[in-house]
């Protein structure tokens, strides 16, 4: 029989036990971006996701946490003219290359000496076509590279890069611009007016979309966007901003913050990013108030493809499953399961031949109907 010591010991152990267990919280906080079909109710409850308006609800509140960590979306002015000034053109096998600037509105916080609008440098990939025939277009964002836009055209010496200029030359409409700070845009990020430079390049992105949907040569109704590396995650994320985009593929663009170099995401918050995730947010993937789970989902239910290798140094793929699972989900909410697709290549930080032709096949299910 235990003596009263013994029996004492054992109690303060259990109460003890409660003690802690009410102190910690349910669920790590990162749980809460994977949750997908959970809301948060006008009362401030958790809700669960039943239907797709709930899901909408859902997609409001993932859009306000980029938010919160990008910094606010403008008011998009479709009708601001694009006034294209085209500086070079060249005719290439099978397609026409221009390259040329358009006017991106500044926001009024901007300090930049009076100046309401920015020139975007960007190419226009011209297929060869028929008269009067309608082309699908696709968006082509570049990675972190000195020459910014050549890359994807085919100017680059990265044969598995050139991605914008094998899609013109399948038939497609391509735009490629530069992303602030490469390329042929130089860019002052703290005298921009925007929060982030992620927020800056969604702004470009939508309007290099502006630009394919201007285009006679254009069906507005079949537009895409792919990149790799930084423009694989420039690819999403305008993608969720921009419903015009039918189609994203991101090559190397992606995994969840906790499994970003072990939750170490410094490397996310340059002036070219998003520095509130220092600023603000403490570099704590806890407190980060959207993360890649979320970004995914949000596509639901136009057609994503990932490119995911194995070996890739700078996105752990052990989070792309993670959220590829998680999204999978709000995808059948949709009867959509088909149009999310990940392939992991036994590859490293790259877009293997094999893996770019899967890619382009699932574009043109998506753009060719």
């Amino acid at each position: 029989m235990p003596t009263a010591r013994a029996i004492h010991v054992a109690l303060f152990a259990l109460a003890l036990a409660g003690i802690t267990a009410a102190r910690a919280p349910a669920d790590p906080p990162a749980n809460k971006h994977q949750r997908l079909l959970e809301y948060v109710g006008h009362d401030g409850q958790t809700r669960p996701v039943v239907n797709r308006d709930d899901w909408q609800r859902r997609r409001a509140q993932i859009i306000a946490g980029m938010e919160a960590a990008m910094g606010p979306l403008p008011k998009h002015d479709a009708e601001l003219p694009l006034d294209p000034r085209i500086v070079e053109a060249k005719e290439e096998d099978g397609y026409t290359r221009l390259k040329l600037t358009i006017a991106v509105a500044n926001p009024p916080s901007a300090e930049t000496a009076g100046e309401s609008t920015d020139r975007l440098p960007i190419y226009l990939l011209l297929p060869k076509r028929a008269d009067g025939q309608r082309l699908p277009a696709m968006l082509a964002l570049h990675q972190t590279t000195p020459i910014g836009k050549d890359e994807p055209v085919g100017l680059g010496n990265r044969v598995n890069l050139k991605y914008g200029q094998e899609l013109a030359k399948r038939g497609y409409v391509v735009a490629a611009p530069d992303y602030p700070s490469f390329g042929e845009y130089p860019y002052d990020f703290r005298n921009s007016g925007y929060a982030s430079g992620t927020m800056k390049g969604i702004v470009n992105h939508l309007r290099a979309v502006d630009l394919l949907a201007s285009r006679p040569e254009v069906d507005a109704e079949r537009i895409g966007v792919i990149g790799h590396s930084l423009g694989g995650h420039n690819a999403m994320f305008v993608g969720v901003f921009d419903e015009r985009l039918k189609v994203i593929v991101s090559s190397c663009g992606w995994t969840p913050f906790h499994d970003y170099y072990g939750g170490k995401i410094a490397g996310w918050t340059s002036d070219r990013y998003m520095p509130r995730l220092r600023d603000v947010y403490e570099l704590n993937p806890d407190r980060v108030p959207f993360d890649f789970y979320e970004v995914v989902a949000a596509l639901a239910p136009r057609a994503f493809f990932s490119n995911s290798p194995l070996k890739d140094g700078n996105f752990d793929v052990a989070g792309v499953k993670k959220a590829m699972a998680a999204a999978r989900p709000v995808y059948e909410l949709f009867d959509a399961a088909e149009r999310l697709q990940v392939r992991y290549p036994d590859s490293g930080h790259d877009f293997p031949p094999e893996v770019r032709e899967e890619a382009y096949r699932f574009v043109d299910e998506a753009l060719r109907k």
